[in-house]
């Protein structure tokens, strides 16, 4: 899939609102969005300036556009995760991995972790998330990592792909979790869902 475009059903014009919030990350995004949903206080529009979840939805990351009535205003679902007993919140994606990704689980929001297209299906406003999870020998690892653009490492027999409004894994040790690209410590039991149509972003 690509980028979601002006062309497509989702979405509409508008400009970023006066109580707006403009982002220049997920990592900020999720900054202003977890202690509203904690405070449970209304979430403010956040014009996105960069980030995967920018990308995804094809932001142009000008902040003259996102105040012009050529940006666009999209309803976006939030990923949450019980992380030692406390709930999290996650925009774009969560990563929970060994070092070297021989072991992981990837919850995404976003089409894009980074450099790599990882879930090419996924969109943010469809009330699921597109997980993985995947054990791989170095060998495996090295040929997924070569194929990682359009979701040309798929199918394969190491990967598990999801794509629900919640999952619940069991892995084979507590691994590092990051939520939008920041570290949040370790899980082993991991359980995420997704709140559809939870946030206001405008690109």
């Amino acid at each position: 899939m690509s980028p979601i475009s002006k062309g497509s059903s989702y979405g509409e014009p508008g400009p970023l609102p006066t109580d707006g919030v403009i982002v220049r990350s997920d990592a900020e995004a999720r900054a202003v969005v977890e202690p509203a949903v904690r405070a449970q206080h209304k979430v403010p529009p956040l014009g996105l300036l960069g980030g995967d979840l920018c990308r995804t939805l094809g932001g142009p990351r000008d902040e003259a556009h996102l105040r012009s009535p050529d940006a666009m205003c999209f309803p976006i679902d939030l990923g949450e995760v019980l992380i030692d007993g406390r709930l999290h919140f996650f925009v774009a994606h969560l990563a929970a991995h060994s070092r070297l990704w021989g072991e992981a689980f990837v919850a995404m929001n976003a089409q894009w972790l980074g450099r790599w297209e990882l879930a090419p299906r996924s969109h943010p406003g469809d009330g699921l998330l597109d997980t993985y999870q995947a054990r791989l020998s170095v060998g495996e690892r090295l040929k997924v990592r070569g194929r990682l653009h359009g979701g040309g490492y798929l199918p394969h027999p190491g990967i598990r792909e999801r794509r629900a409004p919640a999952v619940q894994v069991e892995l084979t040790r507590p691994l590092p979790v990051w939520l939008d690209g920041k570290p949040e410590g370790r899980v082993r039991n991991v359980s995420v869902r997704v709140r559809p149509d939870a946030l206001t972003v405008v690109v």
